[in-house]
């Protein structure tokens, strides 16, 4: 399916809130969720786990605490003529469902076609990398990794797809191991020209 690019409150950067709660509060708030599932969370292999859990926290949502432009503000323009498609496959990325706070485990390809800019490849994989450390959809996240690189490398089109499991299938509810879901997003010319996108799925499928 296509993402539809737009704002989302995943787009809020860590910190901006006057209410966000205090360390000691974050992890008091897990104590409590122990004793909620029946555990005692003063018995030996517990008594730290509220501080693990907030520290693991802080890094697994870290991005939260970056911005695109922080990532894509600096670009290149000395391309020696270089016109074709970019196309960086497999970036590995691991989020987390904004409904159940499980994993969601996956891959993105990501593609642009330069108007005589470009960016490090390093900085495509921190970008997806950025919002994955946010609590997502998949749908969304494809949508704002394609804006994100939209906005601040100005291309004349971007081709995101993801591929993902979603542990909120496998570990609960309908519990389904192995399935996959795949999104996809086009800008500009590969919204545009179908010749375009077919070029793109196939150097993936190519790639693969």
């Amino acid at each position: 399916m296509d993402a539809v690019i737009k704002k989302t409150a995943n787009d809020t950067e860590r910190g901006e809130s006057a209410e966000r709660p205090t360390r000691a509060e974050a992890e008091a708030a897990v104590e409590t969720l122990l004793r909620w599932i029946g555990e005692d969370p003063s018995r030996e292999g517990l008594v730290d786990t509220p501080r693990r859990v907030a520290t693991a926290y802080y890094e697994l949502f870290s991005g939260y605490g970056v911005s695109a432009e922080d990532i894509l503000g600096r670009t290149f323009e000395e391309v020696a003529g270089y016109e074709e498609l970019v196309l960086i496959r497999d970036i590995p990325f691991f989020s987390h469902c904004e409904h159940h706070l499980v994993p969601i485990i996956g891959k993105a390809h990501v593609g642009y076609l330069p108007d005589k800019r470009v960016v490090g490849l390093s900085k495509i994989a921190r970008v997806v990398d950025m919002y994955a450390r946010r609590l997502q959809t998949q749908e969304a996240m494809t949508a704002q990794v394609a804006e994100a690189i939209d906005t601040h490398l100005k291309p004349l089109g971007v081709a995101i797809v993801l591929e993902a499991e979603h542990m909120c299938m496998a570990m609960r509810g309908i519990r389904i191991m192995g399935s996959t879901t795949m999104t996809s997003t086009f800008t500009g010319v590969f919204n545009e020209d179908a010749n375009q996108q077919m070029r793109f799925m196939s150097m993936l499928r190519a790639a693969g």
